[in-house]
């Protein structure tokens, strides 16, 4: 079958775009307001660095009871800290337990850009035990704890499946709010079925507690028998957000206490960072100048390419899409990157020497540009997938264990535990990044721009591709 002609003016549409991607990757789009800043499309500068590039928090909890913690509850609450500081997306973090001291020890890195970003609050947030509750009516003592019937705990959050934070009416007569979505187990399901079906023929009440602190409370008028609640108050979109998050991560075993809490410095110095950004830019030049070189017309589209692929990993650990938070780079992460553009320059070697030998065997530049293309695609691939395969597995391993990844994989990684590491975590999704981007810009932006400019009666001579001869 005769295969599509690509038209002349698709090299210099790829062409547009690809530099398009590359400079609001790198620059981002954004205005000023006087001295508010608003951010359109995030670039370079709104990456969050980790801790081993950028330097960050280390602090030290301890029961904040005389209570001796056992070795199952240091690891919940290890394990509870960690789904917290995901949720805050703090990806890059470590968390350690000493379980004859009954220490937990957390190190985060600071957030990027972020002026208003308090570690205390974060430090707070954290140690926070976190129970939420369901208790019937809403009375409370002189110091606001709960009192008579509202002491007896009807519901607590572990029934909780999913907490989700939403914007809309809450009932017919009311406007659009900030409020929390909840949906229970089975177990608690029930136990709300028959609590609200009591107390709406009693026109009785729940409250709903955090901790200590009531925040929010309603008049039952109807039995809810679909498993589903929601928290409702004055909430903004973050207090929203940041509750739900809370819920979905869990309550702490026990209370905890800040007992030391200090600055870390970063692994990697802003010098070293800054030599290895120009060591980069160094080997990216040699790396187009033998590309030109080698393989001429094609080693300019496989320059052109490469800067597309480089401009792509900026925008996906950048938060250039409009409403994803910016992935933390770690050095791991840098690694990852650094491998997914060679794997970019291997592709693209591939084919342009597939192209070469096919000229050298006496194909027309169609026929040789085809059959390179073709030639070269199972190779990159098998290659290529044994990348995602081994990056899957990390993100899965390493990852949250609520991420798509850790529960695809579930069966293996829920026997043996997860290891939430965000610095392993971190190579993994530049690893897996850079395998999409390599065929996205190495394989099918590549074939695009060699067969439109091929349509050209200037690049159809064989020698411009390494052709030209004979074996």
């Amino acid at each position: 079958m005769k295969s599509k002609r690509t038209g002349k003016p698709v090299f210099f549409v790829v062409f547009l775009l690809i530099l398009a991607l590359t400079y609001t990757a790198f620059f981002g789009i954004e205005n000023y307001y006087g001295d508010t800043r608003k951010v359109y499309v995030k670039g370079a500068n709104d990456i969050r660095r980790g801790i081993d590039i950028r330097g960050g928090v280390d602090v030290t909890f301890t029961p904040s009871t005389d209570v001796t913690p056992t070795e199952l509850q240091m690891e919940a609450a290890a394990e509870t800290m960690k789904q917290r500081l995901v949720s805050l997306n703090i990806t890059d973090y470590e968390v350690y337990t000493d379980t004859q001291k009954g220490r937990v020890v957390v190190r985060f890195p600071w957030k990027e850009g972020e002026m208003e970003f308090d570690p205390q609050a974060a430090i707070k947030e954290l140690g926070e035990t976190a129970l939420l509750t369901f208790r019937e009516g809403y009375e409370t003592d002189d110091d606001g704890l709960p009192a008579g019937d509202t002491a007896e705990i009807q519901i607590e959050g572990k029934n909780v499946v999913k907490a989700e934070p939403l914007y809309g009416p809450i009932s017919d007569t009311s406007g659009n709010v900030y409020y929390i979505s909840l949906e229970f187990d089975d177990e608690g399901a029930k136990t709300f079925s028959e609590l609200t079906t009591r107390l709406a023929s009693e026109n009785g009440s729940i409250s709903i507690w955090m901790d200590d602190e009531m925040i929010s409370n309603a008049t039952v008028n109807e039995a809810i028998t679909d498993g589903k609640a929601i928290i409702s108050g004055n909430f903004t979109r973050d207090t929203a957000t940041a509750l739900a998050n809370k819920i979905n991560a869990g309550a702490l075993p026990f209370k905890l206490k800040t007992e030391t809490y200090s600055a870390t410095s970063p692994t990697l110095g802003q010098g070293a960072l800054n030599a290895m950004l120009v060591a980069g830019i160094l080997s990216f030049i040699l790396i187009c100048i033998f590309m030109l070189v080698l393989y001429r017309v094609q080693g300019v589209i496989i320059c052109i390419a490469l800067i597309g692929q480089v401009g792509g990993m900026i925008a996906a650990i950048s938060g250039f899409i409009p409403g994803i938070n910016s992935f933390t780079m770690t050095i791991p992460g840098i690694a990852g990157i650094i491998l997914s553009i060679g794997m970019g320059v291997d592709a693209n070697v591939i084919t342009a020497e597939r192209i070469k030998e096919e000229l050298r065997n006496g194909k027309s530049i169609d026929g040789a540009i085809q059959a390179g293309f073709t030639r070269g695609f199972s190779a990159i691939f098998d290659g290529n997938i044994t990348n995602i395969i081994v990056a899957i597995i990390l993100m899965g391993a390493f990852g949250s264990s609520d991420s798509i990844f850790a529960k695809s994989l579930s069966p293996i990684f829920g026997y043996f535990g997860y290891a939430t590491e965000g610095s392993v975590f971190s190579f993994g999704y530049t690893l897996l990044a850079g395998v999409v981007l390599n065929f996205l810009f190495g394989v099918l932006a590549t074939r695009l721009m060699t067969k439109s400019l091929s349509r050209f009666k200037w690049f159809r001579k064989p020698s411009l591709y390494g052709g030209g001869f004979k074996k």
